[in-house]
């Protein structure tokens, strides 16, 4: 998990490029936002948590209340009158730019708090927690308005932006509301068919292997996936089979396999092995093609 200052999430802010708007210090300025990465594991992101998390920021100086004054007074800034900002004319351009003299406060502090020295503000580890809803997925952001830095001299708070990172799963691969893991299956359940049981987000499942599957085949489980966090629809589980080489054979096994291999042959392997075969015939036709 990390802590970071962060633009927009969910949404763009668009800040006043132009520098337009209404005068005034508190106008002109508020807090910082902050950005905070939420690292979190699939079945957290699928089903939904709560999570408490800490992130370093500044709030409000407690003894002054953010004024930055130890009595609590404060006094208008002579030079820009209250405003913050001061108007200076470059040629034909006026331009308004902040006060220089009281920083763009718009007050002038005489007798600065012993706690924050004047700046209103005192850095601060805060504890939140967060609600975090289900079916999110990498990149998708959370807004806590007023969480975020707290305003100079009083001025608003800015937002946190909580951005999910979903690790990586040691079963299922995530496609948007999709999920998609891999199924081995043994030789002998591939040609003769069989029933096998199949993990999900849920529980387990069961798929109907057909005689004679092929690996890379694809099996559907309908609304096995993630509950979509927008329309609240269910995406679909994809298991794709794989057919896996035995290993660790006995001499048993072995023999058996040879037996079984060695009846295949002629117009059997061809009927049998349809794949195999056509493969052969294009290589021998490649080559046949290249030294005629």
């Amino acid at each position: 998990d990390g802590y970071k200052r962060k633009g927009d999430i969910f949404g763009d802010i668009f800040g006043n490029i132009f520098g337009g708007g209404a005068a005034g210090p508190r106008a002109a300025r508020r807090g910082a936002d902050v950005g905070y990465v939420l690292e979190l594991d699939l079945e957290e992101a699928v089903a939904g948590i709560e999570r408490r998390i800490e992130i370093p920021t500044l709030v409000e100086c407690t003894p002054c209340h953010g004024s930055g004054s130890e009595d609590g007074k404060v006094e208008t800034c002579g030079t820009c009158h209250g405003r913050g900002q001061v108007r200076i004319q470059r040629g034909i351009f006026a331009m308004q730019q902040s006060c220089p003299h009281c920083d763009g406060r718009g007050t002038l502090i005489q007798n600065p708090c012993k706690t924050c020295h004047g700046a209103g503000r005192v850095e601060e580890d805060k504890v939140l927690s967060i609600k975090v809803p289900a079916g999110v997925d990498t990149g998708d952001r959370i807004r806590l308005a007023g969480e975020g830095e707290a305003g100079p001299a009083g001025t608003p708070p800015g937002d946190l932006y909580v951005e999910v990172r979903v690790r990586e799963h040691a079963i299922f691969q995530r496609d948007g509301d999709d999920l998609h893991c891999e199924v081995p299956i043994r030789i002998s359940q591939a040609a003769l068919g069989d029933t096998v049981r199949v993990a999900t987000l849920g529980g387990e499942a069961e798929i109907r292997i057909p005689a004679e599957t092929q690996t890379g085949k694809l099996f559907r489980l309908r609304g096995k996936g993630v509950r979509s966090v927008r329309s609240r629809s269910e995406g679909d589980l994809y298991c794709r089979v794989v057919v896996e080489t035995p290993v660790n054979l006995t001499a048993d096994q072995r023999e058996l396999l040879q037996q079984f291999e060695a009846t295949f042959t002629g117009e059997d392997a061809r009927k049998h092995s349809p794949k195999s075969a056509t493969f052969i015939d294009g290589v021998k036709g490649f080559w046949d093609r290249m030294t005629s």
